[in-house]
């Protein structure tokens, strides 16, 4: 019989997730560094003065990362819920794409082609998986700081444009990531059906078991309904008023 409860969690060993984190915190540090600056005279920062982009973008940073969470706890009772989360976080993350796209066009500049070496070279970064052992929220926090350590180079630059630019990457990575993790939560779901399918089918073995199984004798004492009770010595009837009546027979 199949089991009536996938396995939750386990959304920390995510490469999108160690993304997602990377992405949320660097996009509140860009949105500090960039968009809080209120003077027209500058070249690497934008008017921005009641905060609506600062706002926006690090909701959308917030919203991919958490809803990758939500979705991947949610995953026990409903795959059709994780795969909406999971659906959302990538909807939120793109987004967020679009802000920093505009951000580049904004400074009369283009992003930067899939083929320019910048770009070769962040995509050529390989995550490593995460050392967890016995302290998942420590060592996570851990591991994506120091995975961000490989693409400091760029989220670090004075210039606003590069970072934007790195950002636009990472994120197209983990847009990536996300949408494969959808196509194999649909494949599970395929196969394995969803928690409301097992609980039917969980239910309707239950109820034909209970409509195939011997009747309970009557109690050769009493003449009370027997029940199943189980010994040291094996399996027997016993007397359903018992202690009252201790009439007994071979199962």
């Amino acid at each position: 019989m199949p089991e009536l409860f996938d396995k939750h969690g386990g959304f920390r060993r995510l490469h999108s997730f160690t993304l997602a984190t990377i992405v949320q915190l660097d996009t509140l540090r860009f949105c500090r560094r960039f968009l809080t600056f209120d003077h027209r005279d500058s070249d690497t920062k934008i008017y921005d003065p009641k905060g609506r982009q600062y706002d926006q973008m690090t909701q959308a940073g917030r919203s991919g990362r958490q809803n990758i969470i939500e979705g991947s706890e949610r995953s026990s009772t409903s795959k059709d819920t994780e795969m909406k989360l999971t659906d959302v976080a990538r909807a939120s993350l793109s987004e967020l794409r679009g802000d920093y796209e505009i951000f580049i066009l904004d400074r009369g500049e283009l992003p930067w082609s899939v083929h320019s070496p910048e770009a070769k070279a962040i995509n050529a970064i390989s995550l490593d998986d995460p050392p967890f052992k016995d302290d998942m929220v420590h060592e996570s926090a851990k591991h994506a700081l120091e995975q961000r350590k490989k693409y400091a180079r760029w989220l670090d630059a004075d210039d606003a444009v590069v970072v934007a630019n790195a950002m636009l990457i990472i994120i197209g990575r983990a847009l990536s990531m996300l949408k494969s993790q959808i196509e194999a939560q649909g494949k599970t779901f395929e196969e394995t059906g969803g928690f409301s399918e097992r609980l039917m089918t969980r239910r309707i073995e239950t109820r034909d078991g209970q409509k195939n199984a011997a009747p309970a004798p009557d109690c050769p004492q009493c003449g009370k309904p027997m029940r199943r009770r189980r010994s040291a010595k094996g399996d027997f009837w016993g007397c359903s008023a018992f202690p009252e009546c201790k009439g007994t027979r071979p199962a």
